[in-house]
């Protein structure tokens, strides 16, 4: 189970956001947005990526974040668009509900 932790931050316009930094013991992946934005993610079991859905949220090493549902599991997909990404990672759907009700808390 990858481990997630949420901080606060404000980012070079003055905006509050959040950074969710979702971890293993292999990989660490850091995602900004604001906590509205985050907070869309609690309808990510419809972004099934089976239908190619997904929910753009975030940005991460400069780059937008998709996110997409298959079942149990969550893709997270670091690049320019949902098809043509850079960097992909999957994780239980679970981390995906952690990371909204951290930043609902901020």
């Amino acid at each position: 189970m990858a481990d997630v932790a949420v901080d606060a931050e404000v980012d070079a316009d003055g905006r509050t956001v959040a950074c969710a930094k979702i971890s293993s013991g292999e990989w660490e992946v850091n995602v900004r947005a604001t906590p509205l934005e985050f907070a869309s993610l609690d309808s990510i079991r419809s972004a099934a990526w089976a239908s190619r859905n997904s929910v753009a949220v975030g940005r991460s090493a400069g780059a937008p974040v998709f996110w997409s549902c298959d079942g149990s599991i969550v893709s997270i997909l670091i690049g320019s668009d949902d098809e043509t990404w850079d960097v992909a990672l999957s994780a239980p759907i679970d981390v995906v509900d952690r990371v909204v009700q951290l930043v609902a808390a901020l």
